[in-house]
């Protein structure tokens, strides 16, 4: 492509004699911190489940009808989906030539193995491949094998919290807006804060600021609003402004006043700019009253996670039954709809494959009339509930759209209890308890680098390698009967893991926690999509665009 605009440049300058050279940089990574980058432009990119088959064989008639997601590959997929991917396989391989490195590529999961496989024959690779002097392993992740980990409230990390309750910044996936009205002469009312353009938490220029970022990311909730103290005390006393020092407890109104003393101070306002953003991010967040139902969800899904252990299903669904409560009924304290599908999302996927049985059958026909009266009385449709129902106002929807609405719901919860059906391995992601220990949840992600570094170096069931030619294939049927070691993650010092899908903020800490203690010396760096917070799920799992994105251009 890009020979040919060379041409075409000459041909414009009116001389084929002429030289012309077009240099291609892609902007594919937002680094947060330096073991974790997201792709931005790849934010919509979710793996398909098993109702996306039907749609992918209504879409082809005449040919051969998909029997399951493990015969889907990239012949099958609409132009939309595929050109998403071939972009982003264009920008992975032009980060490993970034890197130095020749890679070798693994997928767990049904859209990785497309990706991972494009990587692997990417054709303009090879050369590249040839000459490269280092050496990585590239495992693709799917998400939806384990939403409980991006549903769950089990984060103990303050950026969950912020970009779970703060406004989103527009035009954006990752950052949040933050109100700055609080350092201006202008009243903290609803009107003026459109008047302020809103802080942010990305805060690439600064030092300071950056290096708060990164403690932020990887400490738990108080250390991190004790290292926002610390960052704003030693700020003002290098401005040498009148700071009280108060020790203990951190509040919100105690950072308050440390951050109001910037306030009449313009230099001083000016070379902290980036720390107090993440400061009042901090305070806004600490005040928020969605941060106190935080610890009511915890509550809620530790409760779960006792309850599917002893009961049934049906006994776990008609638990949250008296939680469905329509808007009249409804306090701070309860949950709204997008709240109860985060719950849903959580049980279905901990659950994973479970029998079907009357009583499963009554208990969700219970949950889906609740649910499908819980939207019909809604004031006002949020975005999520326009997209899941159809409808653009609450005065067009009727109890029999809700209704059909609930239905597809549970089409898809369903999708996601069986989403790991295909695996041999991580089949499950609950730990269930005994007389010493509670039941558990236990990460696929963390199965996996665990697999990936297991000193026995078992040949990986569930981490497919993906043969870049004819060496590879060789490699790997000779291996059958002859000592030919086939490729292992572990065998090289970089490891990239991408999450397809999405990763969250503690999913990304424990991975850069745990490859250094099972195999010092190795460095890893966690890729994704997006940042996840718990309201995003159902928004990516319930898309109705996930076959065909738009791609912006």
């Amino acid at each position: 492509v890009f020979e040919q605009l060379e041409e075409k440049l000459c041909e414009w300058m009116g001389n084929m004699n002429y030289t012309a050279e077009v240099l291609h940089v892609p902007l594919l990574l937002a680094p947060v911190a330096p073991h974790l980058a997201l792709t931005p432009a790849f934010a919509s990119l979710f793996p398909l489940l098993p109702q996306d088959v039907h749609l992918l064989n209504s879409a082809r008639p005449d040919k051969r009808r998909l029997g399951s997601l493990s015969e889907v590959d990239a012949t099958v997929l609409p132009p939309e989906l595929l050109l998403q991917i071939r972009c982003l396989v264009s920008g992975l391989s032009s980060l490993c030539e970034h890197l130095g490195v020749r890679e070798e590529c693994f997928a767990v999961g049904s859209l990785s193995r497309i990706i991972a496989a494009d990587l692997a024959n990417y054709g303009p690779a090879k050369n590249r491949r040839k000459t490269a002097a280092g050496r990585a392993s590239v495992v693709f992740v799917d998400r939806t094998l384990d939403l409980t980990g991006a549903a769950g409230h089990h984060g103990d990390n303050l950026v969950e919290k912020i970009i779970s309750v703060l406004p989103q910044l527009p035009g954006h996936t990752n950052d949040v807006m933050v109100n700055m009205v609080e350092l201006t002469a202008l009243q903290n009312e609803e009107k003026n804060q459109s008047m302020v353009a809103p802080g942010c938490l990305a805060q690439s220029n600064d030092t300071a600021a950056r290096a708060l970022w990164e403690a932020l990311l990887s400490t738990r909730h108080k250390e991190a609003v004790m290292e926002v103290r610390r960052h704003l005390v030693e700020a003002a006393s290098r401005e040498n402004l009148p700071i009280k020092m108060s020790m203990g407890r951190v509040t919100p109104g105690q950072l308050m006043s440390y951050i109001q003393l910037f306030k009449n101070n313009l230099k001083a306002l000016v070379n902290h700019c980036g720390l107090l953003q993440l400061g009042l991010a901090t305070v806004q967040t600490l005040k928020h009253p969605q941060t106190a139902k935080w610890d009511n969800f915890l509550a809620f899904e530790r409760l779960l996670l006792q309850s599917i252990g002893e009961s049934t299903m049906s006994v776990v669904l008609n638990q949250l039954l008296p939680m469905i409560k329509p808007l009249d009924q409804r306090t701070n304290d309860d949950y709204s709809p997008e709240e109860l599908l985060v719950l849903l999302i959580y049980i279905y996927s901990v659950s994973g494959e479970f029998t079907v049985d009357k009583d499963l059958g009554e208990a969700e026909e219970n949950v889906k009339k609740a649910l499908a009266q819980v939207f019909c009385e809604e004031s006002e449709l949020s975005p999520l509930l326009q997209k899941i129902t159809g409808c653009d106002s609450s005065m067009t929807l009727t109890f029999q759209k809700s209704k059909i609405a609930a239905d597809k719901l549970f089409a898809s919860l369903q999708d996601i209890a069986g989403a790991r059906n295909l695996m041999k391995q991580f089949k499950s992601v609950y730990a269930p308890g005994n007389h010493t220990h509670q039941a558990s949840y236990k990460p696929l992600l963390k199965q996996v680098v665990e697999e990936i570094f297991n000193p026995e170096r078992p040949d990986p069931v569930d981490i497919e390698h993906m043969s870049s030619g004819l060496t590879d294939l060789l490699k790997t049927g000779f291996s059958m009967f002859m000592k030919v070691s086939r490729p292992h993650p572990s065998d090289h010092p970089l490891l990239i893991l991408f999450v397809a899908g999405g990763v969250t903020v503690s999913e990304a800490k424990m991975i850069k926690d745990l490859v250094p203690s099972l195999k010092p010396g190795t460095q890893v760096i966690v890729l994704s999509t997006r940042l996840l917070k718990p309201l995003n799920i159902p928004e990516l799992l319930f898309a109705t665009d996930r076959l065909h994105p738009d791609l912006g251009f």
